[in-house]
């Protein structure tokens, strides 16, 4: 499986807030970081409503810069994340790591790393 393509299209999808499509490519117990507020959340309805309720307080985006295959299968992404708030503002814009671990060909959790 292509993940760099997949991870590429999921990063899009979120930053063009298309839920649905990024939640297609999610395992149906998905492990994700709550990383606005701390901690994670557990499948596609979790995600859901944590994703709407973020983006009613800020405007994050993502952009992959760099993809690494771990030994134990696990994919490494440095990414830009900026955010900004509901006017335009960047309040945030750093470095850092999202990795990703895949079950059956979907996403099974997600991890960020500094």
């Amino acid at each position: 499986m292509d993940y760099q393509t997949l991870l590429r299209q999921l990063n899009q999808g979120f930053n063009a807030r298309r839920i649905d499509a990024v939640l297609a490519h999610m395992h149906k117990y998905v492990s994700w970081p709550n990383g606005w507020e701390g901690g994670y959340v557990s499948g596609h309805e979790e995600v859901r409503v944590y994703w709407l309720r973020q983006w009613q307080q800020i405007d994050p985006a993502v952009e992959p810069i760099a993809f690494e295959e771990k030994s134990d299968g696990r994919i490494a992404i440095q990414v830009r994340q900026i955010i900004k708030n509901l006017e335009g503002q960047i309040l945030s814009d750093t470095l850092l790591f999202h990795i990703y671990t895949f079950e059956n060909g979907k996403v099974r959790m997600m991890a960020i790393e500094h």
